[in-house]
């Protein structure tokens, strides 16, 4: 007889009712659409700026069309992870994939925090297994991974015990009290007991990294030994093995560390190269179904996040319903209010949930359960006897390599047959085959020669979960990456299967799903071009009808905005701090992407993958220490040049206007209120660039950049004069 919980579903989909939020977006779109009507119609009368006017807002139309069509249906999902548990013979492995790359710019004690954080989940310890990518190749790295799972022996037990939340021990130590878990006398000393390992811990690892590492690269430290960074064998190394094979609380799960073999005359493709690397070593040594990817600075605030993913991949009808979950980044110690809008939490609230409703979510680098035979291109439109055509020896090795043991892995995965687990492999006798697959040279000749890690779902759905349970990240240094405008166009409008993008987590959407994904580039080109007082008539006069059309887009738009940001928990003081730094970011790094991009795909650049220096912040900061928390830095790179431009332009769009310098247009009419209102909020958005130019240090402009955006700027605002003179 069936057993009823097991035919319960694992999750719900619930669509959200916006239907107000929907007559408001489709309001400020037949503004958009007037507005553009006006320009048309009165286009002979006017000069250069009303023709840079028209191109704005003919690009703010198309960009609200995608939002409309974005947010149109806001779809969230339930999850069930209890009713998992309650299938315990269908609890699939799980590999978890952390990636690091310099010991310097990502201290080893963050990558210890994360994968501790890994290890201690909430599923049973001889399914999972982490892997830790090192391209810095550092002893530093290896020796603090060597003593954290020497750690984590006690952190894990005391974690289920306790039924800890947060199980990344700086957090955990940093901001829980005791009496929040449990008063009792045993708990209190076991706390303790806790804490002092954990300092322990943190002091061998902070003595290690001055120098004095406990070993003189000897033993499994000797692969270390006169290592340089770019140009050494692989290193594979099993630092802990979990024997205890079905015993759900037994012990801790694997952890292994590897770092791929470069060469000088190899690319290696940065993280997308690593994530290759991790995916095929995983893949001879433990093989699970599912694949989890997090930076080495991130750490999980819920011990159940596997069963939730699990819920939405094992709670599909088939696995072509579903090629992964993303799950959302979300910021620990966050600024108040948001000043650098970098923690995104309006565009995960209902772009992201919008997306939802289409079809599923981008792939975000980070915090994401992949389906381990999509990563291995498996398409939802083959049939089985397609799939047993890619299972022969040739074709395996064809796209797979010549590692015996990868293919067997490989066909074991496409043909959806149970793989050998870890609870049943001998992790050191795979040691071998993992620095084969390992090898820079290995991708030679094979589909992935030359290609990053694929996740080709050519309109296979997805899934977002944005619950409590999530993947916190270090806000300070770890912004969100995001692809730039153009390239999102590029991906959005493709057709081509191969073309792959970063990470290789692009795919083809559905038609529906096309123009959302390229909603999430939309600030790209250009998002706002002020009204400039220096040619006059860039919009409707006072005593034209036709000014009531963007006055009311501009209220209706900004007052609809701030609601979401009050409806999202937060302030609006957060709305206007997001609003300018939208604005400045497009203006500076957006612009800067779609050049590079541009470059790319001309074959004059390269794009170049940067390391973020992260710190582990503290909750225990001294206000003294956060005085200038907030405040804008400079330095001579020239990403500042555009933005500092833009606002020499309107500061003397004011001094005109002001002074009555202003010329007088073909139309006769002078400049009005209107152009002054614009360019005075643009300036109000460059605040912190306008202090930069009375600022000092790292917070002034340096002159360099005030020169050439002066230069820019006048050569700016007498292309306009002379325009709208005829």
């Amino acid at each position: 007889m069936t057993n009823p919980t097991t035919s319960l579903p694992l999750y719900e989909r619930v669509t959200r009712k916006n239907t107000i939020a929907r007559a408001i977006e489709l309001s400020i779109l037949s503004l958009l659409l007037s507005l553009l009507a006006y320009r048309i119609l009165s286009f002979q009368d006017h000069g250069f700026s009303w023709l840079l006017a028209s191109l704005c807002e003919s690009w703010f139309a198309f960009i609200w069309v995608l939002t409309v069509s974005t947010k149109w249906n806001q779809v969230e999902y339930k999850t069930y992870p209890q009713r998992v548990l309650q299938r315990k013979p269908e609890q699939p492995p799980v590999d978890m994939f952390v990636t690091t790359a310099d010991p310097v710019l990502e201290p080893p004690i963050l990558t210890v925090n994360t994968v501790l954080s890994l290890l201690a989940l909430d599923y049973p310890a001889d399914k999972l297994a982490c892997y830790v990518s090192d391209d810095g190749s550092s002893s530093l790295t290896f020796y603090s991974l060597v003593e954290a799972s020497k750690f984590a022996k006690l952190w894990v037990p005391f974690c289920k015990k306790y039924s800890i939340q947060v199980r990344a021990p700086f957090r955990y130590f940093s901001g829980e009290s005791m009496s929040s878990q449990d008063t009792s006398p045993q708990f209190q000393q076991d706390w303790k007991n806790m804490k002092d390992e954990y300092e322990q811990l943190s002091q061998k690892i902070e003595d290690a990294a001055k120098g004095s590492i406990p070993c003189e690269l000897t033993g499994e430290f000797a692969d270390f030994k006169n290592i340089q960074r770019r140009n050494h064998e692989s290193i594979v190394k099993v630092i802990w093995e979990n024997k205890e094979a079905g015993n759900a609380n037994g012990g801790v799960p694997h952890l292994v560390y590897i770092s791929r073999e470069k060469r000088p005359k190899h690319p290696h493709h940065f993280k997308a190269g690593a994530m290759n690397v991790l995916t095929r070593v995983s893949g001879v040594m433990t093989n699970a179904p599912f694949l989890l990817n997090v930076d080495c600075d991130m750490y999980v605030n819920n011990s159940q996040i596997v069963l939730h993913a699990l819920c939405l991949l094992l709670g599909v009808k088939s696995d072509k319903d579903c090629a992964f979950v993303q799950f959302p980044q979300h910021f620990y110690d966050g600024l108040k209010d948001d000043p650098y809008g970098n923690q995104f939490v309006v565009f995960y609230e209902y772009l992201v949930r919008g997306l939802a409703g289409i079809q599923g979510p981008l792939y975000g680098g980070t915090g994401c359960f992949h389906r381990r035979k999509v990563i291995y291109g498996l398409s939802p439109y083959e049939y089985d006897e397609e799939i047993s055509g890619k299972l022969s020896d040739k074709n395996l090795q064809k796209t797979f390599g010549s590692s015996m043991e990868f293919t067997k892995s490989a066909a074991q995965t496409l043909s959806g047959s149970k793989s050998t687990s870890s609870s049943s492999h001998d992790l050191l006798s795979s040691v071998e085959a993992a620095n084969q697959v390992a090898a820079c040279v290995y991708d030679y000749s094979t589909a992935w020669d030359g290609l990053d890690l694929w996740i080709d779902d050519r309109g296979r759905p997805n899934r977002t979960h944005n619950p409590r349970e999530r993947l916190e990240i270090n806000h300070l240094h770890a912004v969100p990456a995001r692809v730039s405008g153009l390239r999102a166009l590029r991906r959005a409008c493709n057709d081509d299967p191969a073309e792959k993008v970063g990470h290789r987590a692009s795919r083809n959407p559905s038609h529906p799903e096309k123009p959302a994904h390229l909603d999430t580039g939309r600030e790209a080109p250009v998002q706002a071009m002020p009204g400039l007082p220096v040619d006059p008539a860039v919009g409707p006069t006072v005593g034209e009808q036709a000014l009531l059309i963007p006055v009311a887009i501009f209220i209706i738009y900004n007052l609809y905005t701030l609601s979401e940001y009050l409806r999202a928990g937060l302030s609006a003081r957060a709305w206007w701090n997001n609003q300018r730094m939208w604005r400045i970011t497009a203006m500076t790094a957006w612009l800067f992407g779609v050049f590079n991009v541009i470059l790319k795909l001309l074959g004059l650049s390269e794009m170049v993958f940067e390391v973020t220096q992260k710190e582990q912040s503290s909750s225990n900061s001294s206000d003294d220490d956060n005085t200038d928390v907030g405040r804008f830095t400079f330095d001579e790179s020239p990403i500042f040049i555009p933005a500092t431009t833009v606002l020499l332009v309107n500061l003397t769009a004011l001094v005109i206007a002001i002074l009555g310098f202003q010329p007088v247009a073909r139309s006769g009419d002078g400049s009005g209120i209107g152009e002054v209102i614009f360019s005075s909020c643009v300036v109000l958005c460059l605040w912190a660039f306008l202090k930069g130019l009375f600022g000092k240090g790292k917070y002034g402009i340096p002159s360099a950049t005030v020169y050439k955006s002066g230069a820019l700027a006048l050569l700016f605002v007498n292309l306009s004069r002379w325009t709208s003179m005829g």
